[in-house]
């Protein structure tokens, strides 16, 4: 397999001999790693081989369903990883990194309710696309659930930067960069969006445990007139004094 004679961009470059010895192989690897928590460049070869395919050193289709089946295969790895030892890593370890059980509890509750949402996006932000399938299995998201959103979000992802490397072609270095830069912003903004998301989370729960507390509150002073007065009547319903 020869390298296309366009000058590749850093990341691209550095893995171009990877994808001339190894193809396919390389881009099954790497993603599926990069799916399961591995911080290695699997976005970077799904760009790369998908203009390798381009220029016509191999079959666009295959790179996509190849990287897609990996994708779909590393994140459920990375939930069975979660799911399996990531509940006791957190009682055990957890409070050395900032994550208590009151944290975890809000985690548990923010995934119940977007977590559906974070995995399908997650693959598109450096971070979120190693962790998102542990995050969802430490707090015991229903695997259904996850599953389908795992598809579609692996589905999304193989679709956009496959076609982006295809269609890039020979300008592959001015649009590459174009491109991290603007996922730069985007990582921002989804950032901004989650910690306002846990921010609204925190508010309600606070607030509901604050009610919770005045009912209560409620109830016990409610339960003492009751007793006061059955304690001022006779059997008869005449008052005792």
């Amino acid at each position: 397999m020869s390298t296309p004679a366009t000058p590749l961009p850093g990341a691209l470059a550095g893995l171009a001999p990877l994808l001339d010895h190894y193809g396919y192989l390389a881009v099954a690897l790497l993603v599926l790693l990069d799916n399961c928590g591995i911080p290695v460049p699997g976005q970077t070869i799904l760009v790369l081989a998908c203009v390798y395919a381009g220029t016509g050193h191999l079959d666009f289709a295959a790179v996509l369903v190849i990287a897609f089946v990996a994708a779909t295969l590393g994140n459920s790895l990375g939930y069975l990883i979660g799911s399996t030892g990531g509940r006791a890593f957190v009682h055990r370890w957890g409070r050395y990194v900032l994550l208590t059980p009151a944290r975890m509890e809000r985690a548990d509750g923010f995934f119940a309710t977007h977590g559906g949402k974070v995995v399908a996006v997650a693959r598109f932000v450096d971070g979120l696309r190693q962790t998102n399938g542990i995050i969802a299995g430490t707090t015991e998201m229903p695997w259904r659930r996850f599953a389908v959103f795992n598809v579609i979000g692996a589905a999304l992802w193989t679709a956009a930067w496959g076609t982006f490397g295809f269609v890039a072609g020979a300008n592959i270095g001015t649009v590459y960069r174009t491109a991290i830069r603007y996922q730069l912003w985007f990582a921002v903004g989804l950032g901004v969006l989650v910690a306002a998301l846990l921010a609204r989370q925190v508010v309600r729960y606070r607030r509901r445990r604050r009610e919770d507390a005045e009912d209560a509150e409620g109830s016990e002073g409610s339960s003492e007139g009751t007793e006061g007065t059955e304690g001022g009547t006779n059997e008869d319903g005449t008052n005792a004094d």
